[in-house]
């Protein structure tokens, strides 16, 4: 079968670069979201510093994925879907209408929980598919060296150096998570946005999707959903805990520090939750 993508407005890709561009700080003021008539998230403002991680946490049905969807105006492509409020990336607010969508995703790259590579693609295709699909133009050469540092970025890079040319989709789960995180990093997005990126994966998978955020961290801005409070507690600098409480919309109950998060919050729901005591 052939997979394909769709072209959209056309940009030029700066020539790869180890480092790429800096990190972005992102900031959602007073955003609320509504699926039809049931508000699931209410005014949640919070700053994402460019080059840390910041991980959400909070239980089931708090809003923490939708949160996530908002920042990069995935959210508005469900049809019932409303949003109220700003999302800043560098003092911009992306849902003006000087921005186009393209520029959004390409700025704001997202992986998703579950590894969704183009399985009769390439391992080399994958990666310069998010070309395609934010329709940048890059030459030969410049997108073989963009595959090698996507790859690098991504830690994968040493595994499939040799088969660059065999399907994404025969790679094990744990490879396909970091072929997809590859493929996110092609197009030099500022901004990284995981879904629960490694609860799919086994715990060694899981170690080394955590190991290529260390590595990435300071390159990217990173923020992360995760349902793992060690995971969380590992990875990540900031913490913004997510609550929804007697059917009231989601919203942040504590944010800061992930060190202060975990060893002295300073609300008691918190407390609770990252003890393990609810959720």
């Amino acid at each position: 079968m052939t997979e394909t993508v769709e072209m959209t407005d056309t940009v030029v890709l700066p020539a790869a670069t180890v480092d790429g561009p800096a990190p972005a700080t992102l900031e959602a003021r007073a955003v609320s979201a509504w699926f039809g008539s049931h508000q699931v998230l209410s005014r949640v403002s919070l700053t994402m510093p460019a080059g840390e991680v910041t991980a959400l946490i909070g239980p089931s049905g708090c809003g923490k994925s939708t949160f996530l969807r908002t920042l990069n105006r995935m959210h508005e492509m469900i049809p019932s879907a409303q949003f109220g409020g700003e999302v800043l990336f560098e003092g911009e607010d992306i849902y003006d209408a000087s921005w186009r969508l393209t520029d959004a995703r390409r700025r704001i790259g997202m992986v998703f929980q579950k590894p969704n590579p183009f399985p009769a693609m390439s391992i080399y295709d994958n990666v310069v598919a998010g070309l395609k699909l934010t329709g940048t133009k890059v030459g030969r050469r410049e997108k073989d060296e963009l595959v090698e540092e996507s790859l690098t970025r991504a830690g994968l890079w040493k595994e499939v150096r040799d088969r660059l040319r065999q399907p994404g989709g025969a790679l094990s789960g744990g490879q396909q998570q970091r072929l997809c995180i590859a493929r996110a990093l092609a197009v030099r997005p500022r901004v990284l946005l995981m879904d629960e990126p490694c609860s799919a994966l086994d715990p060694t998978s899981t170690r080394r999707v955590e190991e290529t955020i260390h590595d990435l961290a300071g390159q990217v801005t990173i923020v992360i959903v995760t349902h793992n409070m060690q995971q969380a507690h590992r990875v990540s600098q900031q913490c913004a805990f997510f609550l929804a409480e007697q059917g009231t919309p989601g919203g942040i109950v504590e944010h800061g520090a992930t060190e202060d998060v975990f060893n002295s919050p300073q609300d008691q729901r918190t407390a609770d939750y990252v003890a393990g005591r609810f959720g």
